[in-house]
């Protein structure tokens, strides 16, 4: 109950596009979260490869969960909204609707999603012209990025989709837009996705030299030409048809976006962890590796000046945290990597009959088994003869090959729920490893690593943040708030509302 004397609390929405589902948040001014909601979101797989979703789809599941968590809620004490969504691609024409990326010609089907691969030759050939824009981008682009994808839609779909095309939003900037009208790009989607950088904004030799030149001479209308910092107020807030959409109030304060990642970064890197006597504990945030762990894996790190890692992403600067570097390393499949091998193994059907009977995730049973059959040795040393090579979707970081695939090494013939255990295991080191390589890369390069900062649904997997602690040997800090990557989206809405300063002050 608030005493006459109080204020009545101001509370900030937070929507988070993922893979799979958008889930949405309420946060009052102390970062706690109020009231969260989720609702799957469709994904489509035409063909191996390629990965398909539709933006009508994504706007009903975010209309969906923000009614949900506001419910009962004054909308007078609503003061801002959020986004932070996958780097996927949308397409629309000149009246905003939905474009078929599929040969198909399924118009709703209109998002290429950040995990195809259809671009596989397109980004070939982009990293073979060596341009110097791809130095932001540890010498190679990937195929997930957006010019490799923009081109696959030039080259393939050229009547239905490229000739018909009028914007091509990623997908952050496309909820944006939804809820204001305004077709403003975030800086942190377009310098990291799309080659913009933030002192010389589009360089013209590269889309002409990659064969899109016609992104050019529309002056980059197409892409974006009117960039705005993540916080930053969008047009005149949240206009009357999305309110209605959302339940929100017209005209709150909508934010530039984020990519999901950069809100979970935002979300935990500035954690304060004062008194637990950890290494990166009076060091500037640079000492920090925020590691946003779910159907993929991140791991973003800051610095004062640009460092160039190679086979990492970056430096892009002001993209996470306003005047510091970015760097962005990162593996392409890790819970879902994880979730593949554990439900395609034979004794998958004894482990969901378990873990039902037990009342509990198959994961939970997993880790329960594992500490069963560990017996004296810690749990680590159950894979001695065991081994994943856990590049099945390629590796992102730091070999940029995306052609590369997985491997499993001291397979038996056994076949019962101790082997399920046992690979599941060898995979989640794998991905530690992983992790490890990427984190040397960037040591060698110059950034100094003492701590890194789990978040996203992996993190909530104890097996998972060991083994990162174990094969890494650096402490990992949890954020007491599980749901990071929603307080980051909240906190762009309450820079964009104006109740705080900057992004820092919010975090």
């Amino acid at each position: 109950m608030y005493s006459e004397k109080q204020s009545p609390a101001k509370y900030y929405v937070g929507i988070d596009v993922g893979t799979a589902s958008v889930r949405a948040a309420l946060v009052d001014e102390h970062g706690t979260v109020v009231a969260h909601a989720d609702q799957p979101i469709q994904i489509w797989e035409p063909q191996p490869g390629h990965y398909e979703q539709s933006s009508a789809d994504i706007w009903a599941a975010c209309c969906s969960v923000t009614k949900k968590v506001v419910r009962g809620v004054d909308a007078g004490q609503i003061r801002g909204l959020g986004f932070d969504a996958t780097c996927s691609l949308v397409v629309v024409d000149k009246q905003f609707q939905p474009l078929a990326v599929n040969c198909e010609g399924q118009n709703y089907r209109n998002i290429i999603m950040w995990m195809d691969h259809r671009a596989a030759s397109q980004v070939e050939r982009i990293n073979a012209t060596q341009h110097r824009v791809l130095s932001y981008v540890g010498g190679v682009m990937s195929v997930e990025m957006q010019p490799p994808k923009l081109l696959w839609l030039r080259e393939n779909l050229q009547e239905s989709c490229w000739e018909k095309a009028a914007y091509f939003f990623d997908l952050p900037d496309f909820l944006s837009w939804k809820a204001t009208g305004v077709t403003a790009r975030s800086l942190c989607t377009v310098v990291c996705k799309w080659t913009y950088t933030s002192d010389g904004g589009w360089d013209d030799s590269f889309w002409k030299v990659i064969g899109l030149e016609d992104l050019v001479k529309d002056k980059y209308e197409k892409i974006g030409n009117h960039v705005l910092s993540p916080g930053e107020p969008v047009g005149k807030g949240l206009m009357p048809e999305a309110a209605k959409d959302l339940g929100l109030p017209e005209g709150i304060a909508v934010a530039a976006s984020l990519i999901d990642a950069h809100a979970g970064g935002l979300g935990v890197i500035g954690a304060d962890v004062k008194g637990h006597n950890l290494p990166c504990e009076n060091q500037p945030i640079t000492s920090r590796v925020a590691m946003i762990c779910g159907t993929s894996s991140c791991h973003m790190g800051v610095s004062e000046t640009p460092i160039f890692v190679p086979g990492v992403w970056g430096p892009y600067f002001s993209a996470m945290v306003p005047g510091l570097w970015l760097n962005e390393g990162g593996q392409s499949a890790t819970g879902k990597l994880i979730d593949h091998v554990v439900r395609g193994h034979v004794a998958f059907p004894e482990l969901q009959a378990k873990a039902a009977a037990s009342a509990c995730s198959i994961y939970t049973y997993l880790n329960s088994h594992l500490d069963l059959i560990k017996k004296s040795l810690p749990v680590g040393f159950l894979t001695v003869d065991l081994h994943v090579w856990p590049d099945f979707h390629g590796n992102r970081s730091p070999l940029t090959d995306l052609t590369l695939k997985g491997m499993v090494v001291g397979l038996t013939l056994s076949r019962g729920l101790d082997e399920l255990a046992l690979i599941y295991l060898a995979t989640i080191q794998a991905i530690a490893l992983g992790t490890r390589h990427i984190l040397e890369t960037m040591e060698t390069s110059g950034h100094r690593i003492n701590t890194l900062f789990l978040c996203g649904g992996l993190s909530k997997n104890p097996l998972f943040v060991q083994m990162h602690a174990d094969i890494t040997g650096k402490p990992v800090v949890l954020s007491k708030e599980v749901e990071s990557v929603l307080v980051g989206a909240a906190i762009l809405g309450a820079c964009a509302s104006g109740d705080f300063a900057s992004i820092q002050v919010c975090s």
